[in-house]
């Protein structure tokens, strides 16, 4: 299999009985990512879902951040009547993935970065992927399932090399390994821990904007739009009735 397309399908490799562990323990993480086609903006985006949770003795996480680490707002929640599953659909020019297991103590890490890359004119653009950092047998002494579940969210594991030097981690992604790190312990997860919810202007702003563009908007004495059709539609009880 093409790297590019094996690195789009999964970034960390699991033996058949890791696998079946993980299914035994009703964990589901979703590293698949796709590239689809927006007609009306006429743009190749990468689709990827954040996913995953943990039980006490064994964790599966994937989340997604932007090129740069940044995190990114996600396009829709996923409700599920099962936890430990999919949690969030992303979407995005370039895609950043993080890709966490655990088990008991010790994590196994892979960050890949995904973009859609134009090989030939008016072709479908190629899914392109590359290795931005792969540990295996990482470790934390923490508890973060149980004990020490306050400081979730604050760590991440440590790398080591065979000499037993510690290997950095690339520093713009430290938020989003601290996030996975709280993934990959979240015993019954069913939320996602990097992606974020995009506050909408608050509902007295959205309807003032409804006021101004309604018909009836400048009757009334108030210079609030809301309070403008609230008069327009009192008549006589109006502050500007007669």
């Amino acid at each position: 299999m093409e790297p590019d397309r094996r690195l789009n399908r999964w970034g960390l490799t699991f033996t058949p009985a890791v696998t079946n562990q993980l299914r035994k323990h009703a964990i589901y993480g979703q590293p698949q990512l796709s590239l689809e086609h927006q007609g009306k903006a006429r743009r190749y985006v990468v689709r990827g879902v954040e996913s995953g949770g943990a039980t006490n003795e064994i964790g599966y996480y994937v989340t997604f951040a932007g090129e740069n680490g940044e995190p990114l707002p996600w396009l829709q929640t996923v409700d599920s009547l099962a936890v430990n599953g999919p949690h969030a659909v992303v979407i995005a020019p370039a895609l950043s993935r993080i890709e966490l297991f655990r088990f008991s103590r010790t994590y196994h890490l892979c960050i890949t970065r995904h973009r859609p890359v134009t090989i030939e004119t008016r072709q479908r653009p190629k899914l392109v992927a590359e290795e931005l950092f792969r540990g295996e047998h990482g470790y934390l002494a923490l508890e973060l399932w149980g004990k020490d579940r306050d400081l979730s969210g604050c760590v991440r594991p440590q790398f080591f090399t065979r000499s037993g030097e510690e290997i950095d981690l690339p520093i713009k992604f430290d938020e989003a390994i601290k996030a996975a790190t709280h993934g990959v312990n979240c015993v019954g997860c069913g939320h996602p821990h990097y992606l974020q919810l995009v506050t909408p202007p608050p509902a007295r702003q959205l309807v003032g904007q409804m006021m101004l563009d309604h018909p009836l908007a400048d009757v009334g004495a108030g210079p609030d739009p809301v309070e403008q059709l609230s008069y327009a539609g009192e008549g006589l009880d109006s502050p500007g009735g007669a």
